[in-house]
């Protein structure tokens, strides 16, 4: 689910973005990309994922660190009707608690200033480019491109100092709140699996009837499996089209597509 995991989280957070009062373009992309990112960092539990794949040996060694964390964590807290297991896998990454932690985390060393904020928000863009591809790289660029010429104006030079103030100041404004980047994405994630047969324990450690990890899910005719057709029929073309939606002024741009397009289709009848 590593696409339709990041898809969402790309969605997320440009849906989140303006409530906590990024609204320009060079804010909310950068903003979004990184919570697509962090979308996938529930799924270093589990040795195959991307994120876990990443980097090779360093990123393994942290998807075994993370795997040795959750097992514990979940011998040490699991209730009187949790079921065995190993509680590696969707466990301890896939919890609320610590989107939140790991978001506050986030959200400290963004206020040490843009620097520490540029390198939160690209570990996040590295994640979602190695799995939605090198568009969202391009799409950071672009809104780059389109503040630096917002603020210059139409047919002035953009020197490569006015291209980084650009940037610097989108990083600087979001500053703290890339921290709420790191929470929605690993939330999202966590809704995501609770969509699937498996379900996800997100309200960890809320007891729930004697399980303190009890997998929240749909109903059962409405569970779909991992990697099922529903996922790649369905699901990943509804996040694509919110993808580009949910895009400051994605609305008006699809319109006026269509509306140019019905003018020419008009024109040929």
């Amino acid at each position: 689910m590593g696409r339709s995991h990041a898809l969402s989280g790309w969605c997320a957070g440009l849906a989140v973005a303006p409530l906590i009062g990024l609204t320009t373009v060079a804010e909310v992309v950068p903003f979004a990309a990184a919570t697509a990112g962090y979308a996938l960092v529930p799924d270093l539990d589990h040795p195959g994922a991307s994120a876990s794949r990443l980097l090779g040996p360093v990123t393994r060694l942290v998807s075994a660190a993370v795997r040795a964390f959750s097992g514990v964590l979940y011998t040490v807290t699991k209730g009187p009707r949790d079921e065995k297991s190993t509680g590696k896998h969707r466990h301890a990454t896939h919890t609320l608690v610590v989107a939140i932690l790991l978001g506050m985390l986030a959200a400290g060393l963004g206020d040490r200033g843009k620097w520490a904020v540029l390198a939160v928000a690209v570990a996040g863009l590295v994640l979602a480019a190695d799995v939605l591809g090198d568009w969202i790289v391009g799409a950071v660029l672009a809104a780059t491109a389109w503040s630096v010429a917002s603020t210059t104006g139409a047919g002035t030079a953009l020197p490569g100092t006015a291209a980084a103030d650009a940037l610097h100041a989108g990083l600087s404004q979001i500053g703290g709140w890339i921290g709420a980047a790191v929470t929605v994405g690993m939330f999202v994630h966590c809704l995501g699996d609770s969509l699937t047969r498996s379900g996800c324990p997100w309200l960890w450690p809320l007891p729930i009837r004697g399980e303190t990890w009890y997998e929240l899910r749909l109903p059962k005719p409405l569970r779909f499996r991992t990697g099922h057709w529903f996922e790649q029929a369905v699901i990943v073309p509804v996040l694509t089209i919110g993808a580009v939606l949910l895009l400051p002024g994605g609305i008006q741009v699809v319109e006026r597509l269509f509306d140019a397009t019905s003018i020419w289709l008009a024109g040929r009848s």
